[in-house]
């Protein structure tokens, strides 16, 4: 007897060390564990729904602090961690990767990337999270590479680079296991990148296939970037997508064209910028897209996380895909052929009438950055932005993060600087004020890093603990912020 409750509290002990296989039939069927998750949506559709109820609103204020793990990195913690049979996974800024006793929070191990000194980082150096498979976690780096991590100890089983850093591509987002392939999106939208969407062998590391964000030369699409701005249009895709088993597509949402905020130098639509792009999940092939901004000049990015919804409409079951974006409109589509459904404002918009019956915006005048600003509803950041949406399919409501507020865009053909890769390619900027009072400061001889000082010490007044400057274009955006960060 003694010696069976010995092994049975070893075992006991020695369970959360040990790391579980993660099946491709448990990720599809994620749902059916709520006590897990597997994956950064918790399931393929997007949803982060959660059925499980034994914390309620009647008993919630009962809860009480277990254990608390630090992880001593500095900066945003913006990961959402998989819990996998009694082992939670997590990430950090500067790509540590941690995995936790649930029970306890004693840490099992700990994998630290050994990173360069510079890297061409737009927002921060942040990392959104892990996907797992098998034995395997997989994990996308600062430095553009995806490196498979074994679950139990940590250690490194395969490193690959997917593109060269010193350019400007990084990855910051959750990759997403599907079947056998590890599928993830590049950031770097500010740099004058091209951008796209991997997918490798889970065992092998190899590269399967990958997905252009923006048409080549010779390929449908091209004509709507002028001249050979293509090569550098940005179009990143750094927000983990969603799948769909049964249709075996990928949706995956792509950011803003490069530079971000002149758009004089890509005359045209800029395909497939601030889009959602339906892909066949086997080989990477586009099986249809919609863009919710044609050639967007105000940053707002369409790299959000879809969802997937199966509703019926006017008694017809209907396979759907929901978007808030960042432009401010609500999104309905048919998911098995992109077709609009539905795009209505959330927040207040200045920028477009409407959207009209073919899903395009029907863009406002005097709307686009000028020399002088214009005054845009959302702002520069839009009214939503990277936080994961979620649905529930009891109330049969989307929730997600907004705020209002307007910015001044500002443009001008002198800051649009040549491209070098790896630099800041936007030549533009917006702040949070008027632009009469821009207008009048600018007469009064007060510099863009006069007001935007200004700006970030009004920000600092109302409590902000961050602030991010990185609107700056020209060649010399290095002394440019110095300057700002004096008058400080």
């Amino acid at each position: 007897m003694k010696i069976t409750d010995a092994l049975l509290l070893a075992l006991c002990l020695t369970a959360s060390t040990v790391s579980a296989q993660v099946s491709t039939d448990r990720l599809v069927n994620a749902a059916r564990e709520p006590q897990q998750w597997l994956m950064y949506s918790g399931a393929y559709d997007g949803s982060r729904f959660s059925p499980l109820d034994q914390i309620n609103r009647t008993n919630v204020q009962q809860l009480a602090l277990q254990w608390v793990f630090q992880t001593g990195v500095r900066g945003s913690h913006e990961t959402t961690p998989l819990v996998i049979d009694g082992v939670l996974y997590m990430t950090t800024p500067q790509n540590h990767a941690y995995a936790i006793d649930v029970r306890t929070g004693r840490p099992l191990w700990h994998y630290e990337r050994n990173l360069p000194k510079e890297m061409s980082l737009c927002c921060g150096p942040q990392n959104r999270g892990l996907a797992a498979l098998g034995d395997r976690l997989f994990l996308g780096t600062l430095d553009a590479h995806i490196v498979a991590l074994d679950a139990k100890t940590g250690r490194v089983r395969w490193d690959v680079a997917a593109a060269e850093a010193d350019k400007g591509y990084s990855f910051t987002g959750a990759p997403l296991v599907v079947k056998d392939k590890v599928v993830i999106g590049v950031a770097g939208g500010e740099y004058g990148i091209r951008g796209f969407i991997d997918a490798y062998d889970a065992e092998s590391g190899k590269r399967a296939w990958r997905f252009y964000t923006i048409p080549g030369e010779g390929e449908r699409g091209v004509e709507t970037w002028k001249g050979d701005s293509w090569k550098r249009g940005g179009a990143p895709t750094w927000v983990t997508g969603a799948f769909d088993p049964e249709l075996n597509t990928l949706y995956w949402g792509t950011g803003n064209p490069g530079p971000q905020m002149y758009g004089a130098n890509r005359l045209g639509d800029n395909l497939y910028s601030d889009s959602l792009v339906a892909l066949d999940a086997d080989t990477g092939r586009l099986k249809w897209y919609f863009q919710f901004t044609p050639h967007d000049v105000h940053d707002w990015d369409s790299t959000h996380t879809p969802i997937l919804i199966n509703e019926t409409i006017t008694g017809t079951p209907r396979k759907l895909v929901a978007v808030a974006n960042r432009n401010g409109f609500f999104y309905v589509l048919d998911r098995t052929d992109g077709r609009f459904l539905l795009g209505r404002p959330y927040t207040q918009v200045t920028w477009a009438k409407e959207i009209d019956a073919d899903g395009r915006p029907i863009v406002l005048p005097n709307t686009d950055p000028t020399t002088e600003g214009n005054r845009v509803c959302p702002s520069g950041t839009g009214g939503t932005n990277w936080h994961p949406p979620s649905y529930s399919p009891r109330t049969h409501l989307y929730y997600f993060f907004s705020y209002e507020q307007c910015d001044t865009f500002m443009s001008d053909e002198k800051l649009e600087p040549p491209h070098r890769p790896g630099r800041l390619y936007i030549g533009s900027a917006f702040f949070p004020v008027p632009a009469e009072e821009l207008t009048r400061e600018f007469a009064a001889g007060a510099s863009a890093e006069e007001i935007c000082a200004r700006t970030v010490r009004e920000l600092r007044r109302a409590g902000a603990d961050k602030i991010y400057v990185s609107n700056l274009g020209g060649r010399d955006a290095a002394a440019r912020l110095d300057t700002i960060l004096q008058l400080v």
